[in-house]
């Protein structure tokens, strides 16, 4: 049997549901003692004493996995779709096999960004907050139909959330280098980013971060959007300058915004952003449902499996 160390929040949350499946496929599973991620420091110590390891979005830099190879470490999987806090190459350098679960969640994080989109068109969040305080508000939204989104990254999570956003009467352009034309969605958009910004009620990021789209989204590119427009992020904190972003928000370009992910996470108790009205704030949970949870988790119990025996 073969000792697999899992720090995936989701994963942890149902872990009891994958054990015989995991079992069956001689694996042992072992949960870490985890909020979001765990330190470098923290996985160095612990990754030497297993053979495997199932990925959350912790720091899986060459330093932890030189540690873990210097040990009992042989294989890994990257939990879910986003790879960018994975160091791939010193995995290959070290001779440790290794992959994600892509495909697993693009309906679920579609819905969520879909969520939030409405959420931040008809402030439901601020009825929800001020019903819970004692009062009867009744802020007046923003019609969907005819409205304009961007939709940055047309990966299985942006596709989905395009023609969910379509199907609410929303007109959509789509930004991604790496796709050409449509991607078989009548009726989409494209543009080279940042054209076209001024145009849009709504931006949704739903694409992987990288070293050419960190903070993509910055005070410059802010100054270019239209006023008044409205953020939801479900892909990764960084592609936003949360400093810029809360200088929107203060100063009205920005009406609101909805954010799954953070630059930080857990969000530090000093932002501003959690004392701000008009936004919504998540804990990176937008593919975290039973079903995708057991899909994802028996993917990356399978392929570690295939890795190890």
């Amino acid at each position: 049997m073969k000792d697999v160390l899992v720090t995936c929040p989701p994963m942890l949350g149902q872990i009891d549901r994958f054990m015989d499946h995991a079992a069956d496929r001689g694996l042992r599973l072992h949960p870490a003692k985890v909020t979001q991620t765990l330190t470098v420091e923290e996985l160095v110590a612990q990754l030497p004493n297993f053979d495997g390891w199932i990925i959350g979005d912790d720091p899986a830099n060459r330093r932890v996995f030189e540690a873990g190879r210097a040990g009992r470490l042989r294989a890994a999987v990257k939990w879910g779709i986003g790879v960018d806090n994975v160091d791939f190459e010193a995995c290959r350098d070290l001779g440790i096999p290794i992959t994600n679960t892509p495909h697993m969640f693009g309906a679920e994080v579609a819905d969520v960004a879909t969520a939030f989109t409405i959420g931040l068109a008809r402030q439901l969040f601020l009825i929800d907050r001020g019903v819970r305080d004692g009062n009867w508000p009744k802020p007046a939204g923003i019609s969907l139909t005819g409205r304009r989104a961007a939709v940055v990254g047309l990966g299985d999570i942006g596709r989905n959330t395009v023609t969910r956003l379509q199907a609410l009467g929303l007109m959509v352009t789509a930004y991604d280098p790496g796709v050409d034309g449509d991607a078989g969605i009548l009726g989409l958009a494209r543009a080279p980013w940042p054209d076209a910004l001024e145009d849009q009620d709504f931006i949704v990021f739903t694409c992987a971060l990288n070293r050419h789209n960190y903070h993509m989204l910055n005070a410059e590119v802010l100054d270019r959007c239209k006023e008044g427009v409205r953020i939801v992020n479900v892909a990764r904190g960084p592609l936003i300058d949360e400093t810029a972003l809360i200088a929107g928000l203060q100063s009205g370009r920005v009406h609101s915004a909805a954010l799954d992910v953070f630059e930080i996470e857990p969000l530090p108790a000093e932002s501003p952003l959690r004392e701000m009205e008009r936004v919504i704030l998540g804990t990176h949970n937008g593919s975290n449902t039973i079903d995708g949870v057991i899909r994802a988790s028996h993917a990356a119990i399978d392929h570690l499996a295939e890795f190890m025996f």
